[in-house]
C-alpha cells in the first residue's frame, strides 16, 4: 500500500468512484481557508477572544442572546459574520461532485452557507445558516444584509419585534428536522469522508457512528478520536487533497 500523500489521495479517489453513495461530514476546518477562523485551534477564536468580557462560549449561548442582547449582537456581528468570504477548492469540489453524481449529501457544522455558495444542493446545516434570520414574533424572514445594516438588537420593521439569526447557539437544541436528513443520508452511505473537524462537539460529532458503510474516511491537519476506527487517515490541507483528487 502506497502510504504517500500522493497514494492515500489515489486511494481517496477510487473510495469515491467505486460508491454509490459519498457523504462529507464538515466541520470550522473546512472554511479556514477561505479565511473564516476556527473556534479551537491555536489561533482560534476561542483562544483569541479568551480574554474578553465573557468567555466566547457564554457569547455565543442562548442565555448571553437572553439576558445581554446587545453583547451578544456586537460578538456576532464583528466575530461570526464573513460576508466577503469564499468558497475554496473543497467547497468547489464538493459541489462538482453532487453533480457527477458521486456526493449525494454534505452535513456541516458551519453556518456561512460557503457550501450553496459552490453549489451545493443537499446541504444539512446542523447549527443553522447566518443568511436566514427571522422576526421572534411575527416570525418575518431577513437576510443576512439585515443584520449588517442594523445596529445594536436587531428589531423587525413589520413588527418590532427582535430578529434572531437562524444558528444553533449553546443551550439550543439541533433542529429535529435537519438531524433526521443528516443523519438518514449518513446511514445510506458507504463511503463517509469526515473533514476539518475535531470531532469535539457533541451532538453533531456523535452522529458519525450512524455510519456503517464501506469506508471511513478522515481527513484532518490533526488526529481526532475518530482515527483509529479509520479505513483513510489523510493529516493534510482539505483544500489541497479536494484539489488534486479532482
Amino acid at each position: 500500500m502506497d502510504h504517500s500523500r500522493e497514494g492515500l489521495i489515489t486511494e481517496l479517489g477510487e473510495m469515491v468512484a467505486g460508491s454509490h453513495s459519498t457523504v462529507f461530514f464538515g466541520g470550522a476546518g473546512v472554511s479556514t481557508e477561505s479565511g473564516i477562523p476556527d473556534f479551537r485551534s491555536d489561533t482560534g477564536l476561542y483562544t483569541i477572544e479568551s480574554g474578553g468580557k465573557y468567555p466566547p462560549e457564554y457569547m455565543l449561548s442562548h442565555s448571553c442572546f437572553v439576558n445581554h442582547p446587545e453583547d451578544f449582537f456586537e460578538f456576532y456581528r464583528t466575530k461570526m459574520l464573513y460576508p466577503d468570504a469564499h468558497p475554496n477548492d473543497t467547497h468547489r469540489a464538493l459541489a462538482k461532485l453532487e453533480r457527477s453524481g458521486k456526493v449525494s449529501g454534505v452535513v456541516t457544522q458551519n453556518i456561512d452557507g460557503l457550501h450553496q455558495m459552490a453549489g451545493s444542493n443537499r446541504v444539512y446545516e446542523l447549527h443553522g445558516s447566518v443568511h436566514r434570520n427571522y422576526c421572534m414574533r411575527c416570525g418575518a424572514a431577513y437576510e443576512l444584509d439585515f443584520i449588517l445594516a442594523t445596529e445594536g438588537v436587531p428589531h423587525c420593521a413589520q413588527c418590532g419585534g427582535i430578529v434572531k439569526p437562524d444558528v444553533v447557539l449553546y443551550e439550543e437544541a439541533l433542529d429535529d428536522a435537519v438531524v433526521s436528513g443528516a443523519l438518514a443520508a449518513i446511514r445510506e452511505a458507504d463511503v463517509l469522508i469526515i473533514g476539518g473537524t475535531s470531532l469535539n462537539v457533541y451532538p453533531a460529532a456523535g452522529m458519525i457512528h450512524s455510519f456503517h458503510g464501506s469506508h471511513l474516511v478522515l481527513i484532518n491537519k490533526s488526529a481526532t478520536p475518530a482515527d483509529s476506527a479509520a479505513d483513510l487517515v489523510i493529516h493534510d490541507s482539505l483544500g489541497e487533497v479536494f484539489a488534486a483528487l479532482l
